[in-house]
């Protein structure tokens, strides 16, 4: 998989999410917000090393169901899932160490 590029598409639901038989990575956040964009090259670089991992942006606020079922708080906020099932979270990275261990939590 690649690595998505864009929060401003729809999400998927909850249900979808949970079916996933593969390890995925959910990025929640926004396309405005500076938090995130900051944290982009590291993100990118790391999804990179691990292509065979499905990472989903998804555009999180007020009233998005999937972010509310996942209680995100900050952004971005990025659940490392197997099988549909979250097995690590990382919120606001600022370093790829942070995301390796999410990814080995997939192993």
């Amino acid at each position: 998989m690649s690595f998505d590029r864009s929060y401003d598409k729809a999400e998927p639901t909850r249900e979808e999410v949970d079916g996933w038989s593969s390890q995925s990575l959910l990025e929640f956040g926004a396309d405005w917000c500076p938090i995130c964009q900051g944290a982009q090259p590291i993100i990118e670089h790391s999804v990179a090393d691990h292509p065979d991992v499905r990472h989903v942006k998804v555009g999180d606020g007020k009233g998005k169901p999937l972010g509310r079922s996942y209680k995100v708080k900050l952004w971005p906020t990025l659940i490392f899932l197997k099988d549909g099932l979250e097995v690590a979270r990382v919120v606001r990275p600022s370093s790829e160490v942070e995301l390796q261990e999410g990814f080995a939590a997939l192993k």
